[in-house]
């Protein structure tokens, strides 16, 4: 299991990109949570398993609604938690 953290520019505020992800993430049994930034990004942290996160990512990035521009990725710290939700 790993957690990864994310930074995501482009068309992603008004696409319904949270609500996708958190969808995603509940069916793929991954944890964390998406939020909106002021500036027009999103921010999100998601903990599985790797291949179950690299397929969340490649789906949003094929949403015809959504475009990402560019991409942070680092990782981060496991933490014990239940779900995957939206804040913010």
């Amino acid at each position: 299991m790993v957690r990864k953290h994310y930074y995501f520019d482009g068309r992603v505020q008004g696409v319904g990109f949270r609500y996708k992800a958190m969808y995603l993430a509940r069916r793929m049994d991954l944890t964390g949570w998406v939020k909106n930034l002021y500036d027009g990004r999103v921010e999100m942290e998601i903990q599985g398993e790797p291949m179950a996160i690299y397929t969340l990512i490649s789906r949003l990035q094929e949403d015809a609604f959504i475009s990402i521009t560019d991409l942070e990725e680092r990782d981060a710290e496991v933490v014990l938690e239940r779900t995957f939700k939206v804040t913010g």
